[in-house]
């Protein structure tokens, strides 16, 4: 699977993917599943580089201290809104508002879809942002109600 990003705006963000064939009903589950299960815990604040105390650990996490007092003090890292996911031909698209969740959400996000394009649906190329020349985006909306929140 290959990865571009284009124009990159975090509060109107276009997600495309292009898949080898057109996705059958299972295939399309798979991707939404993914794609509601990531937005989901990115609305919860699980994207918040700034308290990965885990992570910063390193490999010896038996009895480690979790520092509750940092993980408050931390800012919140929230996702404002996600639109349902579209098809049309070989495409698949999605508008998200990161809001202000950080960027490891997106790595966790091409991780996830890369193994998704390894086990279930063959995914040639994800376009993080810009526009998609084969399928035009809707013109500017009239308020963030006009797309479905998740």
């Amino acid at each position: 699977m290959q990865v571009e990003f284009r124009e990159y705006n975090q509060f109107d963000l276009w997600i495309w993917l292009e898949f080898s064939t057109v996705p059958s009903p299972a295939e399309k589950q798979y991707v939404e599943e993914v794609f509601d299960s990531w937005f989901f815990l990115g609305k919860l604040g699980g994207f918040n580089a700034e308290n990965l105390q885990v992570q910063e650990t390193g490999l010896e996490l038996s009895y480690m201290d979790y520092d509750e007092d940092a993980a408050e003090s931390s800012l919140m890292a929230l996702m404002h809104n996600m639109a349902d996911f579209e098809y049309e031909g070989t495409w698949g698209r999605c508008w998200i508002d990161l809001g202000t969740t950080d960027a490891i959400a997106l790595d966790i996000l091409i991780n996830a879809l890369k193994q998704l394009s390894k086990e279930f649906v063959n995914i040639e190329r994800l376009l993080i942002g810009g526009k998609n020349e084969d399928w035009p985006i809707p013109e500017k909306r009239e308020s963030p109600s006009d797309y479905d929140d998740n």
